[in-house]
């Protein structure tokens, strides 16, 4: 497997579970993504993503996302877009 960095947390919205991710590489919903950063470390598949308050089911770099993620993820952490 193969991992492509694709953004950077740049914070967290711990009570609703969202992460703000500046993107550095396109994203779509359905892809599998890691996080990984000095205490996070969690793969999962994004069931979704906004940006400015809209579902979006894609997403392109230099845009700025809310994505829902199965962990707390830390501001800093890194999001890695896995492949097979």
């Amino acid at each position: 497997m193969a991992e492509q960095l694709v953004g950077e947390v740049t914070h967290y919205f711990t009570r609703i579970g969202v992460a703000a991710v500046r993107l550095k590489g396109r994203l779509r919903v359905g892809d599998r993504i890691h996080i990984f950063g000095r205490t996070s470390d969690f793969e999962q598949v994004v069931g979704s993503m906004e940006i400015e308050h809209q579902r979006v089911v894609e997403a392109l770099p230099g845009q700025e996302i809310g994505l829902k993620v199965v962990e707390r993820a830390r501001e800093g952490d890194r999001v890695y877009l896995v492949s097979e």
